[in-house]
């Protein structure tokens, strides 16, 4: 199984806003440039992890985003499954539709295997994530940072 860039990224940017210094505001942009997307795709980005009450983010002076309580204690494998989605991992409804659907088991199985590996995911927590020595590392994408 892989995990869609939109969830790649977004786990990404909970983790380096896991470290951030309490005064530290980034804004999209900045974090577009320290995790090296697009600025539109980080700009989703932000805009599904604050729906999901992850990610707090304000405009204006003074703004930027910053993690929430509730961001930094979710596990893993509760982002994962709301950025993911339940669907299907194999095309049993594609146009057109698998022939083999109404007797096949596979769909079954990836569906077990998929909540196997959402399950395994849940033990982890956003907050174990960073822990040293990642949190140190994670620091120092600011003084990478670059425009885009």
């Amino acid at each position: 199984m892989r995990l869609t860039a939109f969830t790649d990224v977004s786990l990404r940017l909970v983790m380096r806003l896991a470290v951030a210094r309490e005064d530290e505001r980034l804004t999209t942009r900045a974090a577009a440039g320290m995790l090296a997307v697009p600025y539109t795709h980080m700009a989703k980005v932000v805009a599904r992890l604050s729906d999901l009450g992850l990610v707090e983010a304000r405009r204006g002076r003074g703004g930027g985003l910053r993690l929430t309580a509730a961001g930094l204690r979710a596990s893993v494998g509760s982002i994962v499954r709301e950025l993911e989605g339940s669907g299907d991992l194999a095309g049993c409804e594609d146009d057109p539709p698998c022939p083999l659907r109404a007797a096949c088991r596979l769909r079954g199985a990836l569906s077990t295997a998929r909540e196997a590996f959402y399950a395994s995911l849940d033990e982890v927590t956003v907050e174990s994530l960073v822990s040293a020595p990642v949190g140190e590392v994670l620091t120092l994408l600011r003084e990478s940072e670059k425009p885009t």
